[in-house]
């Protein structure tokens, strides 16, 4: 889309007419970091509620209405995008006393609900219906535990997007809540206690996580802590999240500590629950690496990265040292995803050149067979209970919408629990991997999704996302904007950058802190790549991007405007010097540093999307989306640099604020919301990659 930049009216040749964006107040602020001083014009929009934010939002959002009112397509948009989203939806079941216990939302509903089914071949009964909860059904629920006869579950309710939940317990058979309830809160674990008379549950402070007992029936205002502020000298601050529950036989206490945000070593604690007074014993502490834990038969198992870059499996005892830990499954070539265990049997997931590859072995470590998975793509390890003969898995790639499997542990058979029906024919399209190399030399692969046939000759619009960060792996997964993007005929592409757990922590250590700049490398060859190759050319190019994602795009729009006809920057973080200071940022100096440093400052302001923006670049058309409901990433940088972006951009794209009032980092807004945000999204990026 072409606008001609001029003070009156702007006409674009799509047929929308603009006026110039609001005007932000400059009020400079000046910081002195060792020396360097940097100053930051709109320090004022950090304010959320000060009415001078508020009516600048105010303003920004009608600006962005005036321009998606204008998009002519969008009515379609909403329509396809309600068929891929108006679907009925299951959450993996629990089966606990003979009863499965999932999350399921109808198609014509706006929230699941929480469902019991008595027995495989029983109907399944609404316990408690979320589309009741609230007015404009932005009000969400989630198990949190459910007792091993079935008899009690224990729910939270969220509202919005924002990552706080209330909890309350539920009489199953009652079909009543108890009169118990914490109150909204970050809860990093709720699990009830093996009599079924208290409740522990860990509650995150930016002063420090706890860990609390509450009795039923007693006052929440004076449960009784039982864990946090410091272990044998460590003070366990902002930066130690603890997570406790009580394993599956109800023998033991678990108190996980990780630290950080990825974590830098994860701790793990046990208490016998069968010994009144007992103490907490580490299992694992003081070790520098990643590591999960599961539990069978009073045996402990880890996940970890200790001396094994691509991971192992090993079996501990609580108070061993590391060395004396006894390796079941060692390393391989393929880094090791996720475990767990059901039916007496361990499942051990790999990533194969990103693909899940999921292999079965008994709890000695003797391979017994492999997971069937129906193609390529993103395959779950089997949950299930360690005594039960049956457990669940799910499978979904681009073209795959996700199905969730019943497992028999003994005999291997396999049936569906839950197939979504999607009007999304898949024997249409096709995912291919590529690999491409990046400006050091690095090999990167990357998935290209999209109907069979489609041409390459450069006049195809693409939509690319990335994420590239935090261990995180990033794995071929249903979602429906993609399903969308390539029904109308679009390619649709994921590179693996460099900073998630793709090749084990290796690829992730190569994107953190000084090393963040490959991770924009790496997105800015896989672009290159795609053009070279005539699957897009730059005004057919759409980039999107949320959370730390949302600061690949700041990179993305600052570094190399060149490449990319449309952006959207999705609950970003971009003022890398101030991070920190807000929200959750403290914990994420595990992963980018702190501007506080010395020696993280310079590769921080060099790379930060927020200092980078220059006066008079051309920059491609940019949508930020974030919302007041945003309690993880500060809404303040979307806020920040909008204002900015809108003064300096010397191109004649759009700059847009699209800031919810809902919305926020965690799910949880309704259905019609949903549809409503992710339609202004694609109406947006397919109407500026014209």
């Amino acid at each position: 889309m072409l606008f001609a930049q001029q003070t009156g009216e702007i006409h674009g040749d799509n047929g929308i007419t603009l006026p110039p964006p609001p005007v932000a107040a400059v009020k400079p602020v000046t910081d002195n970091y060792f020396g360097t001083k940097i100053t930051d014009n709109y320090r004022w929009l950090e304010e959320q509620m000060a009415p001078e934010t508020r009516a600048w939002i105010t303003e920004e959002n009608a600006y962005t209405q005036k321009y998606l009112s204008q998009v002519k397509n969008r009515p379609e948009i909403v329509q396809g995008l309600t068929a891929l989203q108006r679907i009925d939806v299951y959450s993996m079941p629990s089966l606990e006393g003979g009863k499965y216990f999932f999350e399921k939302r109808l198609a014509d509903e706006n929230q699941a609900s929480i469902y019991v089914r008595n027995g495989w071949t029983g109907s399944d009964e609404r316990l408690v219906d979320a589309t009741r909860l609230s007015a404009d059904q932005n009000t969400s629920v989630g198990i949190n535990d459910i007792s091993d006869d079935g008899k009690l579950l224990v729910y939270g309710v969220r509202q919005g997007g924002a990552d706080e939940e209330s909890v309350h317990i539920l009489d199953v058979d009652a079909k009543k809540d108890l009169p118990d309830s914490l109150p909204s809160a970050r809860y990093m674990g709720v699990s009830l206690s093996p009599d079924h008379k208290g409740l522990y549950y860990s509650r995150f402070e930016h002063s420090g996580t706890t860990v609390w007992f509450h009795k039923l029936g007693g006052d929440a205002a004076h449960d009784e802590k039982i864990f946090g502020g410091e272990y044998r000298g460590e003070k366990l601050g902002e930066l130690a999240l603890i997570g406790v529950y009580v394993t599956d036989d109800n023998h033991y206490l678990v108190i996980s500590i990780s630290h950080g945000v990825p974590a830098t070593r994860d701790d793990i604690l046990v208490r016998d629950l069968r010994k009144p007074g007992s103490e907490l014993v580490p299992l694992v502490y003081g070790v520098e690496a990643h590591t999960s834990m599961a539990e069978a038969n009073d045996r402990f198992f880890l996940m970890t990265d200790y001396e094994a870059a691509n991971g192992r499996i090993a079996e501990v005892k609580p108070g061993e040292t590391a060395a004396q830990w006894k390796t079941l499954i060692p390393a391989g070539k393929d880094v090791i995803d996720s475990f767990s265990i059901a039916g007496g049997k361990l499942f051990v997931s790999q990533l194969h050149d990103v693909k899940s590859e999921t292999t079965i072995y008994s709890l000695d470590g003797k391979q017994t067979g492999t997971l069937p998975y129906p193609g390529i793509g993103s395959g779950s390890v089997v949950y299930g209970r360690p005594k039960q003969e049956e457990g669940f898995y799910t499978f979904q790639s681009f073209i795959t919408p996700p199905t969730i499997y019943r497992y028999n542990t003994r005999t291997g058979k396999t049936e569906i629990f839950a197939r979504p029906n999607i009007p999304f024919d898949s024997d249409k399209y096709e995912v291919q991997q590529v690999f491409y190399t990046s400006k050091d030399g690095t090999r990167v692969p990357m998935f290209i999704a999209g109907k069979k046939g489609l041409p390459r000759d450069g006049k195809t619009r693409l939509l690319m996302t990335g994420y590239g960060g935090f261990d995180l792996p990033m794995t071929p997964g249903w979602n429906a904007e993609y399903a969308y993007w390539m029904e109308q005929g679009g390619y649709f592409a994921l590179p693996n950058l460099r900073g998630g757990n793709e090749y084990g922590e290796p690829w992730h250590k190569a994107a953190m802190f000084g090393n963040k700049q490959n991770v924009f490398d790496d997105l800015f060859a896989a672009g290159e790549y795609l053009i070279k190759n005539g699957y897009t050319s730059p005004k057919h190019f759409a980039l999107r991007g949320r959370s730390n994602g949302g600061l690949l795009m700041g990179a993305a729009m600052t570094q190399r405007p060149d490449l990319y006809g449309a952006i959207w920057c999705g609950y970003p973080l971009l003022d890398m010097l101030r991070y920190q200071k807000f929200e959750f940022g403290r914990l994420w100096t595990t992963e980018y540093g702190s501007a506080e440093n010395e020696k993280d400052f310079p590769y921080l302001v060099k790379y930060s999307p927020y200092q980078n923006v220059k006066p008079g670049t051309k920059y491609p058309a940019i949508m930020f989306f974030t919302g007041d409901s945003d309690t993880r990433v500060d809404p303040l940088h979307a806020r920040k640099m909008a204002a900015l972006m809108q003064a300096s951009s010397g191109s004649d794209r759009p700059i847009l604020l699209h800031y919810s009032l809902k919305g926020g980092h965690s799910a949880g807004v309704s259905v019609t919301q949903l549809v409503d945000d992710e339609a202004d999204e694609l109406a947006f990026l397919w109407n500026e990659t014209n």
